[in-house]
């Protein structure tokens, strides 16, 4: 094309300008990650965050949530309630304001707000522009002021209600009788998100999590659809949810806690708990104010700095010149069997957020006041607690001789294959393309299974290793037996990023790694084998969206020459029922597939492997402290959790005998 024409087609015209929230509704994702179930459930955390605000300036003692019996959700508190008077500048309420304008809040004013969990004044409106329906309720000034909402754009001017519209408000049907406050309803726009339905549990683990950060507030959940209810007060804050997210582990040291004001160009508040127990992985959360930072961030680096300073100060000083352990001694060593909850608060206008949706937390003056505060404990802690502090370093130092000894069997792997002039497994049956984009990697269980794939897979871009039956469980087993496990040791090969303190996900050969299991239940069993090895020792596999679960069919239902394949009994009921209205005397072959052997190559391949019908699952980790806690309760030593677990929930099995 000619590039006077092109310049002539792009004309002032060209530039779209997004009113509004209409950005919002252009662009969700940007506001609040994605627009499936995380991003509907956003929605309600940004909405209880601005209630939360309310209790971290100290003015809220209650948060109610209420799921209803259709898609909305009712946020409640006892705060000031937001200013309804008029704003100077836009001649509107204050309240409308915050509603439909971004980048509009109390939160740029640091004396409103000395610490919030709101960004940028983004959070409430961009619920609002997201929103098919929202109603607002303000109480102040011993009034009820109101404001509705369709897609973010006002029904009506913000108003007291008469005593008539009162008995009819949010207020009088969901909230106990407060003097301040504000109710939140909202309904999610159904044309936006995949999923409009809120999940009880999901919430639940969402405001437990708020609760331990605030220490001394009451919050309330209720499901208005299953009557279901909840309610969280911890007066033991953080150092409490280190000992909920331990319960199911043994500890080797009490929890430790600390907290402190470093007012510096940013006054900022610390609070740390942190115990070590003898799992072999780390769990480190974090917070800024109430939103969760699951990436971390400069707080959790000025932690780690602290944590590892005051531990070799403290050998230095106890080593009688001896520097061994110091010497030896790695981050991974003093990350094993850690559990932290790090938790810094500051005001919101100083917040520097590496996104919208919050993950990471980029302030360098997080990073020096955790240091100060952290360091000036632990070193007085470790000198007022000798046995503790033994303990912790006794822990390292197993560590780090166990990480050797990983090292020593790993490298002796390396060697090996070097030396028998093979860098990849011989039960690997690799595909052409050398794009880790377009490979794919199918784990495949059992030998007959793998011949099958083998043959029936696309020799270009799909690759095989067959498992011969049931791995270690890596929850259990420290590297150096990982790397010794000959099925493991094939994989970790075969995946080319190296493992333990090598590792290196971009340097990984496949990125479609798919777990391709039999339909039953040990298949399930190997699944769950795999999938608490690459959660504990490949995690950035997960976090990048390269792990997969293949999902063969249950059923091959064959009527004349008519053959279909059903993936669950549901399908398989409506496919047998479809047959038999047009002919209800219908001779039906109904075949119940117990393993991916029963297939030959071809129907594996139209079935299970084929992108054009294949289905597969992208496994993601939504709730990490959830995840944690199932993988040790049902992976780890201690039986008694387990036993407790399966006791509880044998009633919801489904035995396919």
């Amino acid at each position: 094309m000619n590039t006077q024409d092109a310049s002539a087609n792009y004309t002032a015209a060209n530039i779209q300008i997004l009113e509004g929230l209409e950005p919002v509704r252009k662009r969700p994702g940007m506001y609040i990650g994605s627009t499936d179930e995380r991003g509907l459930h956003h929605l309600l955390a940004e909405i209880v965050d601005n209630s939360l605000d309310e209790a971290i300036a100290g003015y809220a003692k209650n948060v109610y949530v209420q799921i209803l019996p259709d898609t909305g959700v009712v946020v409640s508190d006892d705060g000031r309630g937001i200013p309804v008077d008029i704003h100077p500048k836009t001649g509107v309420s204050a309240m409308e304001v915050a509603l439909t304008k971004l980048h509009a809040g109390a939160k740029f004013d640091a004396k409103a707000y000395q610490a919030s969990g709101g960004l940028h004044g983004i959070g409430a409106a961009a619920v609002n522009a997201l929103s098919t329906f929202m109603r607002v309720e303000v109480r102040r000034n011993n009034q009820v002021f109101m404001q509705e909402y369709n897609i973010g754009k006002p029904k009506n001017k913000v108003s007291p209600l008469n005593e008539t519209k009162i008995a009819d408000s949010l207020s009088q049907k969901y909230v106990p009788f407060f003097t301040t406050g504000t109710t939140t309803l909202f309904e999610p726009d159904k044309s936006i998100f995949s999923t409009t339905e809120f999940l009880y549990e999901r919430i639940k683990s969402t405001l437990r999590e708020r609760a331990y950060l605030m220490a001394g507030v009451k919050i309330h959940l209720y499901d208005l659809r299953t009557q279901e209810e909840c309610h969280f007060y911890f007066e033991g804050g953080i150092k409490s949810l280190v000992r909920f997210l331990n319960r199911n582990k043994k500890s080797v040291t009490q929890p430790m806690y600390c907290s402190g004001q470093v007012d510096g160009q940013i006054p900022i508040g610390v609070e740390v708990a942190l115990q070590y127990t003898d799992s072999f992985s780390e769990n480190i959360q974090s917070f800024t104010n109430v939103i969760n930072t699951p990436d971390g961030g400069t707080h959790v680096i000025g932690f780690r700095m602290a944590l590892t300073r005051a531990i070799k100060d403290y050998l230095k000083k106890t080593s009688n010149g001896k520097t061994d352990t110091i010497d030896n001694m790695t981050g991974d060593d003093i990350k094993e069997g850690l559990t932290a909850v790090v938790f810094v608060k500051m005001p919101a206008s100083d917040i520097q957020f590496e996104s919208q949706t919050k993950t990471k937390l980029n302030n360098i003056e997080a990073q020096q006041s955790v240091y100060s505060v952290v360091k000036g404990y632990l070193d007085m802690y470790f000198e007022e607690n000798p046995d503790e502090a033994r303990k912790v370093v006794g822990k390292i130092e197993l560590a780090a001789r166990a990480r050797m000894a990983a090292r020593a069997a790993r490298d002796a792997v390396v060697r090996k294959g070097a030396l028998e002039g093979m860098t990849l497994p011989g039960k690997l049956a690799d595909c052409q393309a050398k794009d880790p984009s377009v490979s794919e990697l199918f784990i495949v269980e059992g030998d007959s299974a793998g011949g099958s794939a083998k043959q029936g897979r696309d020799r270009f871009n799909q690759a095989i290793l067959p498992l011969g039956g049931k791995i270690l469980n890596t929850e259990r087993a420290r590297l150096d037996k990982i790397v010794e496990f000959e099925e493991l040791k094939a994989l970790i090969i075969a995946m080319g990023m190296g493992i333990g303190d090598t590792i290196d996900v971009s340097k990984a050969r496949y990125h479609r790694i798919v777990i391709m299991c039999d339909a039953d239940v040990d298949g399930e069993h190997i699944a769950t084998l795999l999938l608490t090895f690459f959660y504990r020792h490949m995690p950035d596999v997960i976090t990048k969206g390269y792990l997969y679960i293949a999902m063969p069919p249950l059923y091959k239902v064959a009527y004349g020459k008519d053959v279909t394949y059903e993936y669950t009994d549901e399908d398989k009921d409506k496919k047998i029922a479809s047959i038999k209205i047009s002919n209800p005397k219908a001779n039906i072959n109904l075949q119940r597939y117990k393993g991916l052997g029963e297939m030959n190559p071809e129907q594996l391949w139209d079935t299970t492997m084929n992108p054009k019908t294949r289905m597969l699952k992208q496994v993601s980790v939504q709730d990490g402290e959830e995840a944690d806690r199932v993988f040790t309760t049902l992976m780890g030593n201690i039986v008694l959790p387990r036993k407790k677990f399966i006791q509880t929930h044998a009633s919801l099995a489904t035995l396919d005998i």
